[in-house]
């Protein structure tokens, strides 16, 4: 019998084919620093901010850091990385976007962790500059 305390991962700890392994991803989405950047990537109004945008909702923490943090992330599955392909890239403009996986997603429902309605009225709150308003935008590569 389960602890009700556990999260549910929906099963063992591989989740099957895709090779997405609920226990670890939790381990790294539950690091608060890494929490407040999954909680910003929920929250944003495309779902898949680039660095600079995680910057400016982050300002205690430096760009470096924060792409420490989604490689983390990407490592265990959590977030994928959305990229402009070069030739139609913008100069002066992010290229790379990072959104949460179908299969993180999946995990945060069956948890109650990261509701989407909640964090994204949380980042409406925020006053963002013009640069920010623009860049958040830019339309977003798709995953395929």
């Amino acid at each position: 019998m389960k602890p009700k305390s556990m999260p549910t991962t929906g099963g063992g700890v591989d989740d099957g084919a895709s090779g997405f392994e609920p226990w670890a991803a939790l381990q790294k989405s539950t690091d608060r620093t890494r929490a407040n950047v999954i909680a910003d990537i929920v929250g944003h109004p495309k779902g898949a901010p680039s660095v600079r945008e995680l910057d400016y909702m982050n300002p205690g923490l430096a760009a470096d850091a924060i792409r420490r943090h989604l490689s983390i992330l990407q490592d265990v599955g959590v977030v994928e990385a959305l990229v402009v392909e070069p030739g139609e890239r913008i100069r002066g403009y992010p290229y790379k976007f990072y959104r949460l996986t179908s299969d993180a997603r999946e995990l945060f429902d069956r948890n109650d962790l990261f509701p989407e309605d909640a964090w994204q009225r949380q980042y409406a709150r925020v006053q963002r500059t013009g640069e920010i308003k623009e860049l958040e935008s830019m339309p977003r590569p798709d995953a395929d």
